[in-house]
This record gives C-alpha cells, sequence and structure tokens, in this order.
C-alpha cells in the first residue's frame, strides 16, 4: 500500500514537473504535500528521495526540496547525450522497421499534431517527448525506453527554464519528416533528421533567460 501510494505521488509531481506546471526552483514543502495528497510526511518523504534519484528535484539540508534548476552546462550535456543515443536508436530502428511500427509512429505523430493545434500545452509537450520514447519501446528496448524517459524529463525542465519561443508545430513537423525516413528506410537520411531535429531543439534555448516561479498548490490542483 505504501509503495503504491509514493509511486502516486512520484507520477503525479513528475507529471507537473514534466508539463511545466512545477518552476525550476520551486519549494516542496513536506506538510503542504502531505495535505494535498491526504497522506503522512513520512510517504511525501520516500517520494521526494525517488525524485531526487531522477534528478528531478533537489534535496537541500536544513531547508528542504526543491524542483531541480539544471545549469547551463548540463543542459548541454544532456542534448549531447540524446544526439549519441538517439542517433544510434534511429540505426536500429531502421534495420527492424515494419509496417506496424510505422502505423504506430504515424498514429503518434497524428496525436501530437492534435495537441499543437489544439494548443493543449500540457499534451503537447508530454507527447513530443514521448514520440522519442515510442521509437524505443517498438523496438522493444525497455532498458533505452526508461533511459530516454529520464533524460527527456531533465529535458523538460531545461526547455521550461531556457525555451525562447514555442517551437511544438516545428518540433511534430520534423517527427513527421523522421518516420517518413524510417518508413523508406533510408537510414543516413533518417539519422541525420534526427540529429538535426535534436540540434533545433537545443539552436531555441536562451541560456540567459530569467527563471519563473510557480506555486505549488497551484500546480497540483
Amino acid at each position: 500500500m505504501e509503495s503504491s501510494t509514493t509511486r502516486s505521488i512520484v507520477d503525479a509531481l513528475t507529471k507537473a514537473i514534466v508539463e511545466h506546471r512545477l518552476q525550476p526552483g520551486t519549494k516542496l514543502a513536506e506538510q503542504k504535500l502531505a495535505d494535498h495528497f491526504g497522506v503522512s510526511r513520512t510517504l511525501v518523504r520516500q517520494a521526494l528521495f525517488q525524485l531526487s534519484q531522477n534528478k528531478l528535484i533537489r534535496l537541500e539540508p536544513a531547508r528542504g526540496a526543491f524542483v531541480a534548476a539544471p545549469a547551463v552546462d548540463e543542459a548541454k550535456q544532456v542534448f549531447a547525450v540524446r544526439r549519441m543515443l538517439e542517433a544510434e536508436m534511429t540505426r536500429e530502428f531502421v534495420r527492424t522497421v515494419t509496417p506496424a511500427k510505422i502505423k504506430a509512429l504515424k498514429e503518434h505523430v497524428a496525436l501530437e499534431k492534435s495537441a499543437v493545434s489544439g494548443e493543449d500545452i500540457s499534451g503537447r509537450t508530454e507527447l513530443l517527448g514521448d514520440f522519442h520514447v515510442r521509437m524505443a519501446e517498438l523496438m522493444g528496448n525497455q532498458v533505452l525506453a526508461q533511459i530516454l524517459g529520464e533524460l527527456i524529463s531533465r529535458c523538460a525542465l531545461i526547455t521550461l527554464m531556457y525555451q525562447s519561443a514555442s517551437a511544438a508545430e516545428h518540433s511534430n513537423d520534423e517527427h513527421a519528416d523522421i518516420v517518413k525516413a524510417l518508413a523508406a528506410r533510408d537510414e543516413e537520411r533518417a539519422v541525420r533528421l534526427m540529429t538535426e531535429h535534436l540540434e533545433h531543439v537545443e539552436a531555441n534555448l536562451t541560456f540567459d533567460r530569467k527563471v519563473p516561479t510557480n506555486d505549488i498548490s497551484l500546480a497540483l490542483s
């Protein structure tokens, strides 16, 4: 019971962070979270520890828990790691591509497009990130899917802090182009498009932007 409750708190906070409802630097007060979820502070503490292990929050002695605020160097390193991982993932996907896999990706891109055109900010944020995880899942590589999921969670924080303007529609178009290259089994084009896509996302970040703040009760309501 305790583990499932802790997991639900972790999931709720992760979702709030990834969907940009909890801003970097926001203090996560244990008592406020306990009141919100109707649980003990012990369970909240367990959830916060798990989130700190995933680098989504930082725990400071005598100060408490705060939503992580990645440094510029870390932001660049995360994108560098993603480019390395996803270039090889794309190569492997082309080698094992099937009509069913392409159909699944096309359906995902269609959901993205709907969220973008409908100005569903939380939905599009989640879907645009999940495209990359979906590729790993379709390959049957759950380890890669988990690693990418964690990296993308960290990218969500980085994007929130530094993104100069919404590039959601452009990202959706690039995903569609990547799927076309995968369907054509054009390995070099697919890898180039994936690499360029991640470079474009990083290029749209402005690293001197002032970070906003948010209220935890509003973010979780």
